[in-house]
């Protein structure tokens, strides 16, 4: 890339003593109060613009990023893009016995339910964990606990 010879680029931004006016010849960054005006600012003249020259004319790239929102996972299969196999899949489900799979078992042994009917939320699906895993590699991607 070629740089235009009409202006001279500086090697190095100002210092802090260039930038705030202190011990150097540049003009003061604010203005000082002639001899009979108010030091409260009134009727002072606005500082001079001392900025930089406008940019040059560069071409813009612009670059488009695309943000990937989190999934959320509960009990039923999500549509998504496998970050291991990067495939548009939708995940295959497994359940597991999970906490709250044992407190109803818990709780129904507590009521009495002690011949065999406390197993019974071990057959049920709606009382176990989730797993989300992709049916192309077999990658476990999520989970959703129940409790």
């Amino acid at each position: 890339m070629s740089v235009p010879s009409g202006a001279p680029i500086p090697s190095a931004p100002p210092s802090y003593e260039e930038t705030t006016g202190i011990n150097v010849s540049y003009p003061h960054p604010y203005p000082i109060p002639e001899p009979g005006q108010k030091p409260d600012g009134k009727g002072m003249n606005p500082p001079p613009y001392m900025g930089q020259p406008a940019p040059a004319n560069n071409p813009i790239t612009v670059q488009t990023v695309y943000v990937q929102q989190p999934v959320v996972f509960y009990d039923r299969p999500v549509q998504m893009c496998c970050p291991s196999c990067n495939q548009m899949i939708v995940t295959r489900l497994s359940y597991d016995s999970g906490a709250l799979t044992w407190l109803s078992c818990g709780g129904l042994c507590l009521m009495g339910c002690i011949a065999g009917c406390c197993l019974i939320p071990f057959c049920i699906d709606a009382l176990k964990d989730v797993d989300h895993t992709c049916p192309n590699c077999n990658t476990l991607i999520g989970s959703y606990k129940r409790l």
